[in-house]
């Protein structure tokens, strides 16, 4: 894994640092495996509180490896020995899934983006809660220059952010865009100079509030992109009665009231 990614957790605070640079952070077989790997690890922790997403480099990334790309045209698969046409994850196939599981994680997900986001990198950062993007940042659905599809849950993702007329333009298109114009469709959360220091920096402020609270909100909203409204207003009460009066919902208010660092327990 650590040829590909690098993963640190501090505070509760995780850093996956995708470490091909070279080649941009290009997503080859093995960088879809650690970068798999990583988020079933983050899956299993119990003190994880919030994750941030970066790329080394010039970039944080540039989409599917070329190579791959090339190989498709000789009738090879995108994915050796991966089907494709399987739903090996619920209900996403392998390819999905390195993008899935960041919205299934049960905590919040920040993608620090800079240089390029394009095809699949674009969909990885996607997957996120949040992203914060650098100035100068190059983004584009570029699946249509390779006479291809955004396949990586863009289509179901972008929907939720961008008016339907903009995610069809540039799916149509494959057109770059910038980063300002990013902010403007509703892909971006915010634009800063530094998007992996402010990235890690509302990390560590998610990661001071009640574990319980966090991740109960995150199913929240997760089911809101789904349900009804009669669905969610159930889940709210649901959510919010196991709540009130729990060990940290406790310490929330006395840790306020009395001025000092809250102690949470567990999530």
């Amino acid at each position: 894994m650590e040829n590909r990614v690098r993963l640190t957790i501090e505070n509760g605070v995780a850093h996956l640092r995708l470490n091909r640079p070279d080649k941009m952070n290009a997503l080859d077989p093995a960088m879809f495996d650690a970068i798999i790997a990583a988020g079933a690890q983050l899956d299993t922790r119990k003190d994880l509180r919030a994750v941030v997403l970066s790329g080394e480099g010039r970039a944080f990334c540039a989409g599917l490896d070329l190579d791959r790309l090339l190989a498709t045209a000789n009738g090879d698969p995108l994915l050796p020995s991966i089907d494709l046409t399987r739903r090996t994850h619920g209900i996403a196939n392998y390819a999905q899934h390195l993008v899935w599981l960041w919205r299934e994680l049960p905590v919040p997900v920040i993608a620090a983006v800079h240089g390029v986001a394009f095809g699949g990198g674009f969909q990885l950062a996607l997957g996120a809660d949040l992203r914060y993007l650098a100035p100068g940042t190059r983004l584009g659905v570029i699946e249509a220059k390779w006479g291809l599809v955004p396949d990586m849950c863009g289509t179901q993702l972008m929907r939720h952010l961008a008016r339907d007329d903009v995610v069809r333009e540039l799916t149509y298109s494959g057109r770059v865009f910038s980063a300002e114009e990013a902010l403007a469709y509703g892909f971006a959360t915010r634009l800063t100079e530094d998007p992996v220091s402010t990235a890690l920096a509302t990390a560590q402020e998610i990661a001071s509030r009640s574990p319980d609270a966090v991740r109960a909100a995150k199913r929240l909203l997760n089911l809101s992109a789904t349900s009804n409204a009669a669905t969610g207003l159930a889940a709210e009460t649901a959510e919010q009665a196991a709540l009130l009066g729990a060990p940290n919902h406790i310490e929330a208010v006395r840790s306020n009231l009395e001025n000092r660092a809250p102690r949470w327990s567990q999530a």
